[in-house]
């Protein structure tokens, strides 16, 4: 089991992504935009770089719905590798059956 505090700084993050997403995407366009003067696209930039660090997207982590573990994650079913192999085995994942030979 992850670190409780680590699993709310996964939590926090998110929401700060969410909070300031269509600010950064609108500051982004202009900031990329050929046609504008250079003047207005550097203030957009200076603007982006004032915005948390957090509320990036790429600082954002995977975790294990189950077990807040970071590694080895599943996108499709949304755990970890080892909860996979648990739920697996107990026959609670529709279509996976555990491998013996």
């Amino acid at each position: 089991m992850a670190k409780k505090a680590m699993i709310e700084r996964e939590k926090k993050r998110e929401r700060l992504v969410a909070k300031y997403a269509a600010k950064r995407a609108e500051l982004k366009e202009i900031a990329n935009d050929e046609s504008k003067p250079m003047e207005e696209r550097f203030k957009a930039r200076l603007k982006l770089a004032k915005l948390p660090r957090n509320s990036s997207a790429t600082r954002l982590h995977n975790r294990c719905q189950l077990t807040g573990r970071p590694h080895a994650y599943y996108r499709k079913l949304k755990v970890s590798r080892i909860m996979l192999r648990e739920l697996g085995s107990a026959g609670q994942i529709p279509g996976m059956v555990k491998s013996s030979w």
